[in-house]
């Protein structure tokens, strides 16, 4: 046999010599009978594969309520790809993994040089950044996303992470030593690798009715029109800081019944890694001052509703771009039977509706959480600076104690 050595010369002068090469193509033997069966089928098939692989339209995923207090959906990372239960938060926008189940590197895995360090609100993660693979949806698959590795945390029970759905801007500080870097979000680099067509985030919640139930949904890249019902509202991101810094809106007023709670339009942020809904505290001094015998728990930090004030509950109204999205008593009131995983006692009556801890006029003087996110969808759209509600078939609901 000829060595490569010899062989070279002769396909540079065959290069040289002409254009291309033509190559004859010899018929298939052996296939007798009808063989083309089904072909038509098949042609079918591969069109849906072609289609589903080119596309850039809208992939819902299931979200699960997990404790009563969190969302989280399953996230796949490396490839082949583990899969890890990671917190939806539009509150943050660095994605980590590693609380729970360890970080898995693999060939799609590149260390970055950075240390990653984030502080939320009652627990923190540090440890260092990654680029890798992560798989959002079947065929939904992002490319060099920047995510974290775990290797310190606290405050993090049952999940393995966060997937952070906020303004990029957020992440601004958290790498060293580059501290100046801003990272894309996994809804940025879908949009920008032609996965989604526009940068929007459905997210569809509902009153839980187990400790661990998936019936919350996840919509990239648009909206589910299944998962709502009637018009959107839709309200511009704020300009006041620092809700100006998250999905920060503007509620034009509120009451209880028919009390005001604020009468002048106001600054808060819509947070999916918040479970209440909470009130600067002179605002939610006004909310109490309608529920007969109502007080705060300090063992708890929650709200007590006095037996007898129970059936009087009023509607608890948010005036948000030009429309009026009210909270009947189910969406105010915990069951009794999740009273034991709030830390609470038997027999006693909680509410979801919580103070912030400051006064209002600070610049973010409320948070519409993940209680509000069960009575009404949101959509959380980047490239029109707005956020939307709707409707939905449990916005309203007979409460059961």
């Amino acid at each position: 046999m000829p060595s490569l050595a010899a062989l070279l010369p002769l396909v540079a002068l065959a290069t040289a010599s002409q254009a291309f090469v033509t190559l004859p193509l010899n018929p298939v033997t052996g296939r007798e009978g009808a063989y083309l069966k089904g072909l038509p089928d098949a042609d079918r098939a591969r069109v849906k594969l072609l289609k589903s692989r080119a596309s850039s339209g809208p992939t819902t995923v299931p979200a699960t309520n997990l404790a009563y207090v969190q969302y989280t959906t399953s996230v796949g990372v490396g490839s082949p790809a583990t899969y890890y239960n990671l917190v939806v938060d539009t509150g943050s926008s660095n994605t980590f993994v590693g609380t729970g189940t360890k970080y898995v590197r693999t060939s799609t895995s590149v260390p970055t040089g950075q240390d990653v360090n984030v502080t939320y609100g009652s627990g923190y993660f540090s440890g260092v950044e990654y680029l890798d693979q992560v798989t959002l949806a079947p065929g939904f698959v992002i490319k060099d996303q920047s995510i974290g590795d775990a290797l310190s945390w606290a405050d993090f029970p049952g999940v393995d992470g966060i997937v952070g759905v906020g303004p990029a801007d957020l992440t601004v500080g958290t790498l060293t030593p580059d501290v100046d870097a801003t990272i894309p979000t996994v809804m940025d680099n879908a949009l920008k690798q032609g996965l989604i067509e526009q940068e929007i985030l459905g997210v569809s919640f509902a009153p839980a009715t187990t400790y661990s139930d998936t019936n919350g949904a996840l919509t990239y890249g648009g909206i589910d029109s299944s998962l709502y019902e009637g018009e959107i509202t839709y309200t511009p991101l704020t300009t006041t800081y620092p809700a100006a810094y998250y999905w920060g809106i503007n509620i034009t007023d509120s009451t209880y019944g028919t009390t005001p709670v604020f009468t002048d339009s106001t600054a808060g942020i819509v947070d999916t890694g918040t479970t209440q809904i909470l009130l600067a505290d002179d605002y939610f001094d006004n909310y109490i001052a309608g529920i007969p015998g109502a007080y705060m728990d300090n063992t708890t930090g929650l709200l007590v509703v006095p037996s007898s004030s129970v059936a009087g509950i009023q509607p608890l109204n948010f005036t948000i771009g030009g429309t009026s999205f009210a909270l009947d008593a189910a969406a105010q009131l915990i069951p009794e039977d999740q009273n034991i995983a709030w830390g609470g006692s038997a027999g006693v009556q909680y509410g979801v509706v919580g103070n912030l801890g400051s006064l209002s006029g600070e610049g973010l003087d409320f948070i519409v959480g993940q209680k509000f996110m069960e009575r009404y969808y949101a959509i959380f759209d980047t490239l029109n600076s707005r956020v939307g509600f709707a409707l939905t078939n449990h916005t309203f609901s007979t409460y059961s104690a």
